[in-house]
């Protein structure tokens, strides 16, 4: 605490983040403030805080802090050391969803429509997001049915294709065939944006009328699907806000807590149709509801577009945000603090769902600090670690008789899966199948990253997990000796008897089948043993649809990853049609009589 006593005295006036550490410099905490020294001295007065707050407080051994030119300039770099980071006692939206799009460039000559998850500032038309219930392949498949447009992306160019079925069954006009002008489909294009726009009068008597038709044709398959699509248009009418201008395009956001534990619902209204919600449950440590909320907020947008307006509550920083959006999405978001009318109506759902989420959830998040953050604690205290394992990295290698040699590297947070920082290994100078000499490969490959630029990928770990006993822990052991490394724990943990191998001890540490932080280790080990085998499947299975393609006349080098880049699998290019086995580069007709030709005598 001397430290932070003397940091204290040295703080700046000036706007900012800091970053609060651990004993063991691990980043647990990253917060933006106006005035940096009256924002960091708060956390270490001795007015009473939240238990949350009090919680993070102890674990804080010291801090750093980067200065900004303006308050939102700190919002921003927080949430990309956050995003970097990810700190123990922020809100962290890990089980956040990418929700659907439909897109549409109405610039193009000839628009196709498509589904998207990525909204980019490129001038498009973005429809949704899509939720609860409505399969955006189902919308694409009545534009089609209905409407006549485009969901391919084959190019219209000069010289005519030929007609795919989509013409030959109604369903495109073939643009691509020259079989339609481009102000005709412009009237196709500009039906169906009505149509996504809310308009669904037409696309409901069509769809009624060809289930009507497929019935009586006893083609009993059709009419159901038809009927199914109706429905569909059915529900995503009734969600209609009849009270509601049909030009309102709003995210309505309700935050409330119970001191220790948060709950997030955020609703989405688009062209006054309810969209569908989404509840976040949540663990944060921050002193006030409107910090916690601006936060979640900035980290929620960074992977959903915003609409026009955000309904949310009062205690949030308005023009912080409004900034915000402004700079990273050049464009103008209101946010709305309505305290009567329909939209005050919208925000108690919002809230009345988050509060029931709240109540409903906080048994599974104490469940899930048992399996993950309390699961590390008590490792640490089982096998005497010196440090608390907040970071692990498990390895495991795959093959068959030596071929296709690969290791895997998953990552553990705080006991949970970070996916992010998955990292597969192709084995490169390992003959035959030597597992020990695999796993050495892999670790000397993996720890000569660190003090390098590219630790910023590959952080650090606490604890090292391999998959094994105790000649794999011996082989890395050895690594560790060489490259020096001495403040990283090692452990193995056998399969067959579920034995724990450490470094203080001769005998393996056997923990009750029953212990969490059994089962979180059997988690990481499955983890990456599932990880290695996917990996070594798909190199396996490449490797032989290449030694296959071998055997065809005419099939080189460029024409086998030709084939591969567009088919993917042996499976896919054996069931191709010649039509489409042509359209490769650089096969064409002939070739592509030959391939099939091969398979049919071959297979």
């Amino acid at each position: 605490m001397d430290i932070i006593r003397e940091k204290l005295k040295l703080l700046p006036d000036n706007p900012g983040v800091y970053i609060m550490l651990d004993k063991y410099s691990n980043v647990i905490y990253v917060g933006k403030a106006r005035i940096l020294k009256n924002r960091v001295r708060q956390y270490f007065h001795s007015s009473s805080k939240p238990d949350k707050v009090m919680r993070m407080v102890e674990n804080i051994a010291d801090f750093n802090y980067i200065i900004t030119k303006s308050e939102s300039d700190a919002l921003a770099l927080e949430n990309n050391l956050i995003k970097k980071y990810k700190p123990k006692y922020n809100i962290l939206l890990k089980d956040d969803k990418t929700y659907p799009y439909i897109k549409v460039d109405i610039k193009e000559d000839f628009p196709t429509f498509y589904v998207t998850r990525r909204v980019k500032k490129d001038g498009a038309k973005y429809y949704g997001p899509y939720m609860g219930g409505v399969n955006c392949k189902d919308i694409l498949d009545i534009l089609q049915l209905t409407f006549q447009v485009r969901l391919c992306h084959t190019a219209v160019a000069e010289k005519p294709k030929r007609e795919c079925l989509n013409y030959h069954i109604g369903r495109c006009p073939a643009p691509c065939a020259h079989k339609c002008t481009k102000e005709a489909y412009a009237q196709n294009v500009k039906n169906a944006v009505n149509f996504l726009e809310g308009d669904y009068k037409k696309a409901q008597e069509l769809l009624k009328t060809k289930m009507l038709a497929a019935a009586a044709n006893e083609n009993f398959e059709l009419a159901l699907d038809y009927r199914n699509k109706t429905e569909m248009l059915s529900r995503m009418e009734a969600r209609r806000i009849t009270s509601l201008s049909n030009f309102l395009d709003a995210d309505v956001i309700a935050y409330t807590t119970n001191g220790l534990y948060s709950a997030v619902n955020v609703l989405i209204t688009r062209k006054g149709i309810m969209q569908g919600g989404t509840s976040y449950a949540l663990e944060d440590a921050h002193s006030d509801d409107g910090e916690a909320l601006t936060q979640f907020i900035t980290q929620y947008y960074a992977n959903h577009f915003p609409p026009s307006e955000i309904i949310t509550s009062d205690c949030c920083e308005q023009e912080l945000l409004e900034e915000f959006f402004r700079q990273k999405f050049d464009k103008a978001v209101k946010l709305t603090f309505a305290k009567q009318g329909v939209k005050a109506q919208l925000y108690s759902m919002a809230h009345d769902n988050a509060a029931e989420y709240l109540e409903k959830t906080i048994d599974k998040i104490r469940h899930k600090d048992d399996m993950t953050v309390n699961a590390c604690k008590r490792l640490q205290d089982i096998l005497g670690l010196e440090r608390y394992p907040r970071r692990m990295e498990c390895y495991d290698i795959s093959n068959v008789s030596g071929v296709d040699k690969v290791g895997s590297m998953v990552v553990f947070i705080d006991g949970e899966a970070d996916k992010s920082s998955y990292r597969r290994f192709k084995i490169k100078t390992v003959e035959g199948a030597n597992d020990f000499a695999s796993l050495q490969e892999v670790l000397k490959r993996r720890l000569a990253k660190l003090g390098t630029d590219e630790e910023d990928r590959f952080s650090k770990p606490d604890l090292i997990i391999i998959d094994g006993g105790k000649g794999q822990l011996s082989a890395v052991k050895t690594i560790f000796d060489e490259m020096d490394i001495k403040d990283i724990e090692l452990i193995s943990l056998a399969k067959r008897e579920e034995e724990v191998f450490t470094l203080y001890n001769e005998d393996s540490v056997i923990i009750d089948k029953r212990d969490y932080s059994l089962k979180m280790l059997q988690r990481i080990r499955d983890e990456a043993h599932r990880f290695a085998i996917t990996y070594f499947r798909n190199l396996h299975s490449k490797r032989n649809l290449e030694s296959v393609l071998t055997e065809i006349d005419g099939i080189g080098k460029k024409k086998r990853a030709a084939l591969l880049e567009k088919f993917k699998s042996l499976d896919r290019i054996i069931g191709a049609s010649e039509e489409e086995l042509a359209e490769t580069q650089g096969i064409g007709s002939a070739l592509a009589k030959t391939i099939k030709q091969y398979f049919e005598e071959n297979l």
